[in-house]
């Protein structure tokens, strides 16, 4: 019997020595276009960017490749962007390509030069909140076509709008008594929105002199889902970050004699369901199992595939000055306890941050 096995595999390793002599594997083989689109229309916008490039595949390095930019474009690209209302189509935008050159140089793929498509609208003719916008795309003269809908995401709104609700991230100036302000987001489940996204814009300007210069920094103080038939949801932004941050930012020179605190922007974004899905089906998987789905609102045409995304967000954002002389008394955006532990307290006393205000004129940490 063991005589018997011993052929039997010498057979086996024979045959497929022979067949892996007489056959080469084609690590190449035919290969479809596939197509992938990344567009995300912003009524709050102007200009109207969607990316559309190809997969590729080739003989050798494929890191070599991906610096060559021909290698991800198609040969010719056609597309428009059609507005809905009511299943009635109304304006029709035709995608124009441009080359920018914002493309991160740290990446796999060629940069910072890159091909994009967009259309633009007036400031006083917008994207409609209440419409649907059609995007169609021609490849290569009709080898095949890509096209998607998307619903828009209007009317967000947010309790920082009211100019006599000044941010306070202290209540006792004496001692450390930070606390977290509040922001709430409404009119989600309204406004369509199925994911939400918090920032502060916060700006002050570093004097040398009579020179002054602009420092800003973003701080994004929250983002989650919005669950069916939530119609709002409020974030803290915690004090003692608040002052860290100001702190943080500061420039080092050594030269600056003061520093005086201009504005917070409140910039609310929120995106729509098939944005959701898509951002939610990419994330970073923290399992051991990698198979992961994929999400798609796009689609081609004559057997060919794409992927990517066609979706729609909104972005609100309210602007708040220190000052404001329209305003009287002088509404302001942090309140004078705030507004004193940034001139005096532990954290960012150290800064030379002075008051401005008309409010401080008489306090010993203004500026005056």
């Amino acid at each position: 019997m063991k005589n018997v096995i011993l052929v039997i595999s010498a057979l086996l390793v024979l045959t497929i020595g022979i067949n892996s002599c007489k056959e080469d594997i084609e690590l190449i083989g035919e290969f479809e276009e596939t197509a992938v689109v990344y567009g995300l229309l912003d009524q709050s916008e102007d200009i109207h960017m969607i990316k559309i490039t190809r997969a590729f595949i080739g003989p050798g390095d494929a890191t070599e490749i991906a610096q060559i930019p021909d290698s991800s474009y198609f040969q010719s690209v056609a597309g428009t962007v059609t507005e809905f209302i009511d299943d009635v189509p109304g304006r029709i935008f035709t995608l124009t390509d441009t080359l920018v050159e914002n493309k991160d140089p740290n990446g796999v793929f060629y940069a910072p030069q890159q091909k994009l498509y967009y259309f633009a609208t007036l400031p006083s003719e917008p994207l409609l909140g209440n419409a649907e916008y059609e995007l169609n795309i021609v490849i290569n003269n009709g080898e095949f076509n890509v096209s998607a809908r998307t619903v828009m995401v209007n009317g967000i709104t947010n309790n920082i709008s009211a100019q006599t609700q000044p941010f306070k991230f202290i209540t006792n100036n004496a001692a450390q008594d930070y606390k977290s302000s509040p922001v709430t987001v409404n009119n989600l489940a309204l406004a369509n929105a199925h994911q939400v996204n918090v920032t502060l814009r916060v700006e002050f300007t570093e004097w040398v002199g009579t020179d002054s210069s602009i420092t800003s920094f973003d701080w994004k103080i929250g983002e989650s889902v919005v669950l069916q038939g939530e119609n709002s949801k409020t974030y803290s932004a915690n004090g003692q970050l608040f002052y860290e941050l100001m702190r943080d930012n500061c420039t080092n020179n050594p030269a600056i004699d003061k520093r005086t605190f201009n504005s917070i922007s409140t910039i609310v974004t929120g995106g729509a369901e098939d944005f959701v899905n898509y951002m939610l089906v990419n994330e970073p998987s923290s399992s051991l199992a990698q198979s992961k789905p994929t999400f798609t609102n796009l689609t081609a045409t004559n057997g060919h595939r794409v992927i990517g995304i066609f979706s729609a967000r909104e972005t609100t954002t309210t602007f708040k000055p220190f000052i404001d002389p329209s305003l009287i008394p002088y509404i302001r955006v942090i309140d004078k306890i705030t507004t004193n532990k940034l001139c005096t307290g532990p954290i960012t006393g150290p800064y030379l941050f002075c008051s401005d205000h008309p409010a401080d004129i008489s306090e010993f940490w203004s500026c005056n």
